[in-house]
């Protein structure tokens, strides 16, 4: 492959990454927020003995949005939101074969002296194991606490960090460890969130009642997704500030201190 063609293929599936990821991260948050204000509006409305609605002006138009505890359409009108993060996902991992796995760029001698070979099998089993690591812990007792599954995984998160700079370069460690946030969010999706809305959907069709506790994690799942999604943003950007982030003498320090940062963010735009 000649560079022109590496580059119009870095540039072109860069591009699909970025659009998708916004799209993806747009909706999450907007169903989160959406959740947030029908949970506001249910003590008045019931109290009232009303049904809350919200209502919205954009691009010179009203809506008003309702939820629905039934299914009134048949299923086929549903419309899903899960493409967006398959494509973000999939170009991500192209990216990363582009940039570190066919390139020089993962490997640091004078950090760890291994092979191409060696280091995209670590990458790829961190990734995997990110999703394992997580799955498990929020299926856990940990799940049950708040607090305990945020320390937890900010220990976890610590580990990863050091361990990634003691291994990549410190930008393919920083690469990786935003790319561990990624998987977790598309594997949230396809693996956790989507079924669960399969077994929703199917039990409303039938009008049978559905199990409360899978639309519960799901809604979990997806709350998780938009704490992680800020932090992979700062990621991403902290590839144009090596001398801050990566290139620091105290870079995986300086890694947790913005995946914090972008916790404390996504907090505040949640509530907003």
């Amino acid at each position: 492959m000649t560079s022109s063609i590496r580059e119009w293929l870095n540039l072109l599936v860069r591009w699909t990454h970025v659009f998708a990821a916004i799209m993806w991260v747009g909706q999450t948050y907007y169903f989160t927020w959406l959740d947030g204000q029908f949970n506001r509006l249910a003590k008045k409305a019931a109290s009232e003995g009303t049904t809350p609605s919200i209502w919205m002006v954009h691009s010179g138009g009203f809506y008003t949005v309702d939820r629905q505890k039934s299914l009134k359409v048949g299923p086929e009108q549903v419309h899903w939101f899960r493409w967006e993060a398959l494509t973000t996902w999939v170009s991500g991992m192209i990216l990363l074969g582009l940039v570190y796995y066919a390139s020089n760029g993962l490997i640091d001698s004078d950090i760890a002296d291994i092979s191409q070979a060696r280091g995209i099998a670590i990458g790829l089993a961190v990734l995997a194991g990110g999703w394992i690591v997580y799955d498990l812990a929020l299926r856990s007792p940990l799940g049950l606490s708040e607090t305990m599954f945020a320390l937890f995984s900010l220990l976890m998160i610590a580990l990863l960090a050091w361990g990634l700079t003691h291994v990549f370069s410190g930008r393919a460690a920083y690469i990786h460890a935003g790319a561990v946030f990624g998987t977790i969010m598309s594997a949230n999706v396809w693996f956790r969130i989507l079924p669960s809305q399969r077994k929703m959907i199917a039990a409303a069709a039938a009008g049978e009642t559905f199990d409360a506790s899978l639309s519960a994690q799901a809604k979990l799942r997806s709350k998780h997704n938009t704490f992680m999604a800020v932090p992979v943003v700062f990621i991403m950007i902290s590839n144009h500030f090596p001398v801050a982030t990566y290139g620091s003498t105290y870079n995986w320090e300086v890694l947790v201190a913005l995946i914090l940062l972008g916790w404390v963010a996504a907090k505040v735009i949640r509530e907003s």
